[in-house]
């Protein structure tokens, strides 16, 4: 018997994106229910300035990281690069409103909590993302230089 080729994958993979349309279905009907303008005009103008904005400055900013580390044989170390603006980028896109402070109010009044603060704490989880993926690249050059310089070192095998 001949299998389906399903352009999808497999149907795991189907079932874990019908999931998480349900899922985002569900938030959206929830996040509708009280002002449904706000989240409309948000989600649309989130859209909007992730195609005319956001994807031109990161692509421009991805092309300067790859200039930077100069051959393309090193490529592959632009995404210490990558990783760390995605997810600081990811953690701005969700808290903008609150590390910008544009519901403050809002947030004080529904969760009884202080809305102060998350700014800075986004500027240190970045920090601290940026400032990993560094160690990391420095902890993988060093051992690709101690590598090169042990076959350098190796006597020549006698044959």
């Amino acid at each position: 018997m001949r299998r389906l080729a399903l352009p999808l994958g497999s149907p795991f993979t189907m079932l874990l994106l019908a999931c998480s349309f349900a899922l985002a279905g569900y938030a959206g009907v929830r996040l509708l229910d009280g002002d449904t303008v706000g989240v409309l005009l948000w989600f649309v103008g989130a859209a909007l300035v992730h195609d005319l904005v956001l994807l031109p400055l990161y692509a421009t900013a991805d092309h300067a990281v790859v200039r930077a580390f100069g051959a393309r044989d090193r490529r592959e170390l632009t995404g210490y690069v990558r990783v760390p603006a995605a997810l600081s980028g990811l953690l701005l896109l969700v808290w903008f409103p609150l590390i910008t402070g544009q519901v403050a109010d809002r947030y004080r009044s529904v969760t009884a909590l202080s809305p102060d603060g998350f700014a800075a704490r986004w500027l240190l989880i970045s920090a601290v993302l940026f400032a990993g993926s560094a160690l990391l690249l420095l902890l993988r050059l060093t051992r690709e230089r101690r590598l090169r310089n042990a076959t350098k070192q190796r006597p020549p095998a006698a044959h």
